[in-house]
């Protein structure tokens, strides 16, 4: 929401909307970056990690919406990006000025290999080599993301010491938690090894990044010892809640690392289902399957969307499907074992924008046009009403509403109680009233064909899934037990194309 019409969603937009969210029974929001920024990589190129930027709004304006969040209900995570600054940070400004400054080496700093190239053949995730060379100290600085976003030297004590100054800060302020961006990437192999290269897996390479394994570049064995310091900090204080986000192909290694026992993180999410091309039963198993109900075993949060991934409508489904797939895909996320993380818009059931090259602002999508996705057809305007607005507040939003996602605003569904927002209430009802839903153990996941078949446990409640991801209609022959909800024409001896039942057995 845009309260001063500048185009900009902004924090008292937030505050404003906040009953919205709260209606929906979820429990907390995360808000993405609204620091000091010039806004390169919107918000995750951080010049202030202590200060709101000017577009967003100010420190008052935030402890109003952690005020009002609190007053309906709900816990505020905020977004925190500590493997990298924004060139134009304080602590960069100092670090390039010399080699002799207090903050020297605040930052991967590193000389050229004798012939002049980069220390290390690493690559950047938007495209080119992951150095930058720097006249003022006649060095390389490293950068995993933008050039304009330099590598924090995390293996640095005073650097850690930083960082956690900046999470007690809001604290204080009344968070109740962090998402912390890209955790693997915080530190980095300090003998500047050379990757390997990957071998093929089949799928197109778009960035020079894809053709590495990034064994030297990230994922470095002493970010869970940083972590076990976060956790002592949030532990001196009640019911933080921290979750990581974790991409690569060794995230799930890293994600069990990173939320080992009680003194590291609470949840860590991957993108097992963001980037998946499509949803199916096999990769609900696999998914499951990694996160068993064991002791010292992290919980993990599941996201089918989120604002690095092209709308879940778009890409799992025909047109003609989305209304019966939105019901499945949102029981589906409220059925799975592990914190469910809802995308703003996917309660409507909000597809994808496609963002003409004039109007992008994403710069992987510039960079890589038009072999990348544009992230910003995720990110559009959320629509409240029919307004020529769409109730987002300005008449020239920074980005398109989309002529496809202004047939589903708040105001129309609200007055739907056949709608997907109101589906979406309920669906979020029924995993919060059963104990089995909510946090019991998976005691079994198969998959036959298009069938997906749960079963999971918790005081005494047994409940078991069956859900059709596929177009056909699918005969049951052994669904026993009460029906405890059923979607899309589901009955006991059949689910029609993408049906759902959930029925609880016996104990």
């Amino acid at each position: 929401m845009d309260s001063n019409g500048d185009g900009i969603g902004d924090l008292p937009g937030i505050t404003q909307r906040l009953p919205h969210v709260a209606d929906l029974g979820i429990d907390c929001i995360w808000i993405s970056p609204f620091f000091k920024s010039p806004m390169k990589d919107f918000g995750y190129d951080v010049s202030d990690y202590r200060d709101v930027d000017p577009i967003f709004g100010d420190l008052a304006d935030f402890d109003r919406l952690v005020a009002r969040a609190h007053e309906l209900g709900l816990r505020v995570l905020i977004d925190q990006v500590y493997s990298h600054t924004s060139d134009e940070h304080p602590w960069f400004e100092e670090s390039r000025a010399s080699r002799e400054n207090a903050k020297h080496d605040w930052y991967v700093w590193a000389d050229a290999k004798p012939d002049g190239s980069p220390p290390s053949n690493w690559q950047s995730v938007f495209g080119g080599p992951a150095w930058t060379w720097d006249a003022r100290r006649g060095q390389y600085y490293l950068h995993n993301f933008l050039s304009s976003q330099p590598q924090l030297n995390l293996h640095n004590r005073d650097v850690q010491d930083a960082i956690l100054d900046v999470m007690r800060f809001w604290l204080e302020r009344g968070v109740d938690g962090y998402r912390i961006d890209a955790l693997n990437f915080a530190m980095h192999d300090p003998q500047l090894r050379d990757n390997p290269p990957a071998p093929e897996n089949g799928k197109p390479r778009t960035r020079p990044f894809d053709f590495q394994l990034k064994k030297y570049n990230q994922s470095h064995e002493g970010i869970p010892t940083f972590i076990a310091r976060i956790r002592a900090l949030t532990d001196e204080f009640n019911g933080v809640f921290t979750v990581a986000e974790v991409g690569g192909d060794d995230a799930v290694r890293e994600m069990r690392l990173f939320t080992d026992g009680e003194t590291h993180l609470n949840s860590a999410y991957s993108f097992n289902f963001l980037y998946a091309e499509k949803l199916t039963p096999e990769l609900v198993c696999q998914s499951l399957a990694e996160w068993p109900d064991e002791e010292r075993l992290g919980w993990p949060s599941w996201a089918f969307e989120n604002h690095d991934t092209p709308r879940a409508l778009s890409r799992w489904c025909a047109p003609e499907e989305r209304e019966a797939f939105a019901r499945l895909k949102m029981l589906l996320l409220m059925s799975l074992r592990g914190n469910a993380i809802i995308y703003y818009g996917e309660e409507l059931g909000l597809t994808q924008v496609d963002i003409p090259f004039d109007q992008l602002h994403d710069p992987e999508a510039i960079a890589n046009w038009p072999l990348t996705l544009s992230r910003d057809g995720a990110r559009t305007p959320m629509p409240w009403n029919s307004s020529a607005c769409a109730g987002f507040g300005s008449t020239e939003p920074w980005l398109p509403v989309g002529e496809d996602n202004r047939t589903r605003p708040v105001e129309a569904q609200e007055a739907d109680e056949t709608s997907l927002l109101a589906f979406t209430r309920a669906a979020i009802a029924l995993r919060k009233a059963n104990p089995a839903m909510h946090h019991g153990a998976v005691t079994e996941c198969r998959h036959e064909g298009d069938l997906l078949v749960m079963r999971r446990e918790a005081d005494g409640q047994i409940l078991e899934f069956r859900f059709n991801l596929g177009g056909s209609t699918l005969p049951l022959e052994d669904c026993q037990g009460a029906p405890l909800m059923t979607i899309n024409g589901a009955s006991q001896s059949e689910l029609p194309a993408h049906a759902a039942i959930i029925t609880e057995m016996s104990a």
